[in-house]
């Protein structure tokens, strides 16, 4: 069970990976919800990890998306993208079993813009003393890795706690920080615009309740990964695309809610935000290739 909620920071990523290379851990599993900062995270623990010679596997569990036009609808006609059943886990356990095998494997790729797979697949293989980091919403659900014993794994649980508070009254919400950022990386990544994101954060919501909380009693480690200046990072951004919102559509008066929020806080430039910083998997110009 997780031991408190640490924050993200370099010295505490060194420590987890002392962590990992003393338990002499063979996967560290990576989960949270919709833009908690994953990615991110486990580039940067990789890097710790290549520093104490465990050259580390970052496997994300996004390409590993069945193409949407193959994903069943629910009953209302939407599609529940987060459900472990979105993913193709008979592929993932294939490929996992075989990389701990020792044999290569072809790492799919998926494109988010296109709803789909890409062709082809990139050779790997786990080499004798790596260790693998994978990384996406379903890590700490013990349906992807069955066959793998606990003792094997290192679970992490990453999220945006958010702890800045409007007066001393009124405590800003996690899910509303979570939303800024997954606008603004929806729009400059995966070319989805605000009114197609706020249409489905409802579901995300719903799919978050079902099935992903309930596993992150399941962590080792829980990490919050809120920077207190973040939203006026995001402002900038945020804005611009929620004022794409038009006036006929439901979602105008959320996108309002969230414009008179943002007034709240004063503009910080990107420019100032280092290029390793988790932001920058939100904002782009990150020195970690998504």
């Amino acid at each position: 069970v997780a031991r408190g909620v640490g924050i993200l920071g370099a010295e505490r990523i060194a420590d987890i990976a002392a962590d990992i290379a003393i338990q002499h851990k063979k996967i560290v599993l990576v989960a949270g919800p919709s833009s908690s900062g994953k990615t991110t995270f486990a580039q940067r623990l990789a890097l710790h990890l290549n520093v104490i010679g465990l050259q580390p596997l970052v496997i994300s569990l996004d390409n590993y998306y069945l193409d949407r036009d193959s994903i069943p609808l629910q009953e209302d006609g939407t599609l529940d993208l987060e459900a472990i059943s979105t993913l193709d886990v008979p592929l993932f356990r294939q490929h996992l079993a075989e990389l701990l095998d020792g044999r290569e494997v072809l790492l799919p790729t998926f494109s988010f813009k296109l709803g789909k797979r890409n062709p082809g697949g990139t050779p790997v293989r786990l080499r004798e003393g790596q260790v693998m980091v994978i990384e996406g919403i379903h890590g700490l659900n013990p349906r992807l890795t069955p066959s793998i014993p606990d003792a094997q794994k290192f679970r992490i649980y990453i999220s945006c706690f958010t702890s800045v508070a409007m007066d001393n009254l009124s405590r800003i919400a996690t899910t509303d920080n979570r939303l800024l950022r997954r606008l603004t990386r929806d729009y400059t990544q995966r070319g989805a615009d605000a009114l197609a994101t706020l249409s489905r954060w409802a579901s995300v919501r719903r799919g978050e309740e079902k099935h992903i909380f309930p596993y992150q009693e399941n962590a080792d480690i829980m990490l919050n990964s809120s920077l207190f200046y973040e939203i006026s990072v995001l402002r900038p951004f945020a804005e611009k695309i929620l004022r794409e919102v038009p006036d006929t559509v439901p979602e105008y008066d959320e996108a309002r809610r969230m414009l008179k929020f943002l007034d709240n806080f004063i503009p910080i430039p990107p420019d100032e935000i280092p290029p390793t910083s988790i932001l920058r998997e939100f904002i782009g110009g990150s020195s970690f290739k998504y």
